[in-house]
């Protein structure tokens, strides 16, 4: 059941990935931090890093999502050049940071910084003008100075540091720069990349710094059974969400993205 589920999830994040940009965290992280707690005891090693699992092992599917996904858009003609390049660069720094911070705190406060970013991200899109609404008369602004390098790094940090490879960002602020949500959710998936490797690389690095021995099935805090199994199930997601690329409504697009949102805080905040 514990593999059937992985698999399913699998799927999940292979649809989110192409339809909204979400690389597999925000489904692998909740999905797995339940099972992981509730599969093993309290002692565990495991059910005590468990967190730290579940946020390193999202990122590493991320990588593969994010990848396919991005060939995906590129063939469909969604990516735009100057909203990749030099952001993508900053957010591969602010990666590193925020990696290396959370292998050095407790996966209580990686939860709770999850739920909290969730709940303000979610008030934002709702609030703020220029999420729900797209006008398609307006010509596109470009991202500032200060938006690309000091936002790009804030990006790479949060996202890695929670695991969710920078979408619940990058989405919408590229919607505030006048994207349709088809061109902003598409440019989260190249976005992710520099977040997803950077973010595996300094997980696998740093937990050697750790006396926590997790079994042969991983490689620092990465769940590789639970990489293989997710990864196998996103490709089956990839191909059945590749069909639905720019067909969905701009604000039906825009709804089931934040109502996305609500159920994975719901997810977490469950104890």
């Amino acid at each position: 059941m514990f593999y059937l589920l992985l698999t399913l999830f699998g799927c999940l994040t292979g649809v989110t990935a192409v339809l909204f940009g979400f690389g597999g965290g925000f489904v692998v992280v909740p999905l797995l931090y339940r099972m992981l707690t509730a599969s093993h005891g309290a002692d565990d090693p495991i059910n005590q890093s468990a967190m730290h699992i579940a946020v390193a092992t999202s990122t590493c599917v991320m990588i593969v999502n994010a990848l396919i996904a991005t060939d995906k858009h590129r063939r469909a003609g969604n990516l735009i050049r100057h909203y990749l390049w030099p952001l993508g660069g900053f957010i591969a720094v602010g990666a590193i940071i925020g990696a290396t911070a959370a292998v050095w705190v407790s996966g209580e406060v990686i939860r709770y910084a999850f739920i909290a970013y969730l709940g303000v991200t979610i008030i934002d899109c709702l609030l703020r003008r220029g999420f729900l609404t797209h006008a398609t008369d307006v010509i596109p602004r470009r991202l500032g100075s200060t938006e690309t390098s000091a936002g790009g790094v804030g990006i790479g940090a949060i996202a890695t540091f929670l695991g969710v490879g920078g979408s619940v960002m990058t989405v919408p602020l590229l919607r505030r720069c006048g994207l349709s949500m088809s061109q902003a959710t598409s440019m989260a998936n190249p976005l992710s990349v520099p977040v997803a490797l950077a973010g595996t690389l300094t997980y696998m690095a740093l937990a050697g710094f750790s006396e926590t021995n997790l079994g042969a099935w991983f490689i620092g805090y990465v769940d590789l059974l639970g990489f293989v199994l997710l990864t196998v199930g996103s490709l089956l997601g990839i191909r059945l969400a590749t069909p639905w690329i720019g067909r969905i409504p701009d604000r039906v697009h825009a709804w089931v993205y934040i109502g996305l949102l609500v159920i994975v805080l719901t997810a977490m905040a469950m104890k």
